[in-house]
């Protein structure tokens, strides 16, 4: 039995395209559905990441094609999988955007995986082999227990900076506006500690890369994680909200366990644009608290912030900028206010007539999709455009990295992709 395992990739996103290797690390959801796959079915698996391998799909006859997606990728998702049912060929199609848009998704597949599929993928791939495929599986009590370790050996671990990524936290208590997470109600999970350490070791690597998408809201689960990760002398790089500021705790834990780096929401400047995203656990008076520590602690920052809110108008780009090199971000980034479908964003937006354009393809967080309330469209897409060239030009590199001084070489090489990426960011979007 021959299964094929794709993740669809578009525009910066790519191979050979915006990103570069010293930007990609590699994503755990196929590899973790390949280690699901029932031994009793004695399968040959090949996982295709579009993101650094192109392949020519007319020439594989795979027994069964599994597919994910999210929304700026989905169409792609769509493309490939009508495709190979155009041929005979059994498609499972999953993801983010299966699970926010299950009646239209189902139009491209045989069967559907809603949320979490450590039970239902398993299931359907027996089922399918028995001849009893579902046209849809949804696993509506998730255990996060003895998830097997995932199959990086499929990996073309080539295309990557690192294959060393894990998760230990699964979706997110907020509910931010604007969030994905929240609109698939999938809740608020985490796995227990001791098997999050033991894959750790069987990585047998001095750099790991956590994915968990909000890791600190249960704060005695990850500062129990922390503590027992302080022995085992690695490095991580990870997410966090500037909640972290707030807990010396865990500031403390975070830094002794190995934390060289973490991606955090900003989001925004402004106080009432925050208050709009229901991003009210930030401020900017926490900003600057919360990059002064992590700085303290040699710990970088990749800065995100969004544009295009309510209360943003023309002024908040270069606020933006000057408040990331007044700051020392070690690497920011910047994103335009996407309403993905069934979120709160976009149902206020639809029903405010406001969504410009349905075409999944836009809905990357780089193109614009709806009608700003104070500016034009195209102002929207000219002040991100002037955010990313500005901040990646070489002298404010150069200006940030030496307010910030942690790490220089790892995020030299960070801030050079980056560069190229918002060189070519117009030219792929």
């Amino acid at each position: 039995m021959d299964i094929l395992f794709v993740m669809p990739r578009l525009g910066l996103y790519k191979k050979g395209r915006g990103f570069r290797k010293n930007l990609t690390y590699a994503p755990l959801t196929l590899t973790t559905l390949a280690s699901l796959v029932p031994k009793e079915l004695n399968a040959r698996m090949r996982i295709i990441d579009e993101g650094v391998e192109e392949c020519d799909y007319e020439s594989l006859n795979p027994d069964i094609v599994c597919l994910t997606g999210i929304t700026g990728h989905i169409l792609r998702s769509y493309e490939i999988a009508d495709s190979f049912r155009r041929r005979g060929i059994k498609v499972i199609l999953g993801g983010v955007h299966t699970t926010l848009m299950p009646e239209e998704a189902k139009q491209h597949a045989d069967s559907i995986i809603l949320g979490h599929a450590y039970k239902t993928f398993p299931q359907a791939l027996i089922d399918w082999k028995n001849g009893e495929l579902k046209e849809r599986y949804k696993d509506e009590s998730p255990c996060f227990e003895g998830i097997p370790l995932p199959r990086r050996d499929l990996l073309n671990r080539h295309g990557y900076i690192s294959i060393n990524t894990t998760q230990a936290v699964f979706g997110c208590p907020c509910s931010c506006e604007f969030c994905v997470i929240s609109a698939t109600k999938s809740g608020y999970h985490h796995r227990p500690v001791s098997e999050v350490i033991e894959e750790i070791k069987a990585l047998n690597s001095k750099l790991v890369f956590f994915l968990d998408p909000s890791p600190i809201e249960d704060k005695e689960y990850v500062k129990e994680l922390y503590r027992q990760m302080i022995p085992l002398r690695i490095s991580w790089m990870g997410l966090s909200t500037s909640k972290i500021v707030d807990d010396e705790e865990l500031l403390h834990l975070a830094h002794k366990s190995g934390c060289a780096g973490l991606l955090i929401g900003f989001e925004s400047v402004s106080e009432k644009s925050l208050k709009r995203m229901n991003k009210n656990f930030n401020s900017l008076e926490k900003h600057y608290r919360l990059i002064q520590e992590l700085h303290k602690r040699n710990i970088s920052i990749m800065g995100c912030f969004v544009f295009g809110s309510d209360e943003d108008d023309k002024t908040v780009f270069k606020e933006t900028v000057d408040f990331c090199l007044k700051t020392g971000i070690d690497l920011p980034r910047f994103t335009v206010y996407t309403p993905f479908p069934t979120t709160t964003l976009f149902n206020r937006l639809k029903d405010e007539g406001r969504i410009l354009t349905t075409n999944w393809v836009k809905y990357n967080c780089q193109n614009v999709v709806f009608q700003p309330k104070k500016m034009t469209a195209k102002e929207l897409e000219d002040g991100l455009e002037y955010a990313w060239k500005e901040c990646y030009k070489t002298k404010n590199i150069l200006k940030r990295l030496a307010k910030a001084r942690t790490r220089l070489l790892c995020m030299t090489i960070a801030n050079l992709g980056y560069k190229f990426y918002s060189r070519d960011h117009a030219k792929y979007k």
